[in-house]
């Protein structure tokens, strides 16, 4: 898959796998790594930014299998920047779809 493609839309699977999930970062990276090959490094400098821009709140659990884990939840500002990721998501799939659709 392209490089830029899934730049492009790490954030909305981000957003959308800790809508309503809390979920540490080890976790992110093996679901997101389970349908598209991405880095672990991409998926923490996008948890951290998304941290710093305020749209998870973070927080430590213990680990029965090693050291606390270091868990994301979404804020009320992830939830809405979550459905206007969605909107246009939608809206810009939509149009593709119907470019690449009126090809043949």
């Amino acid at each position: 898959m392209n490089v830029q493609f899934k730049k492009g839309v790490l954030d909305l699977c981000v957003l959308s796998l800790l809508d309503g999930h809390d979920r540490y970062g080890y976790e992110l990276v093996q679901v997101i790594s389970g349908m598209i090959s991405v880095s672990e490094g991409s998926v923490y400098t996008v948890l951290r930014r998304l941290t710093k821009e305020g749209y998870f709140d973070t927080y430590q659990q213990e680990s029965t299998e090693g050291p606390p884990r270091k868990y994301y939840r979404m804020t009320d500002a992830g939830k809405k920047y979550l459905t206007e990721l969605l909107t246009d998501w939608r809206e810009f799939n939509q149009k593709i779809n119907e470019l690449i659709g009126g090809m043949d």
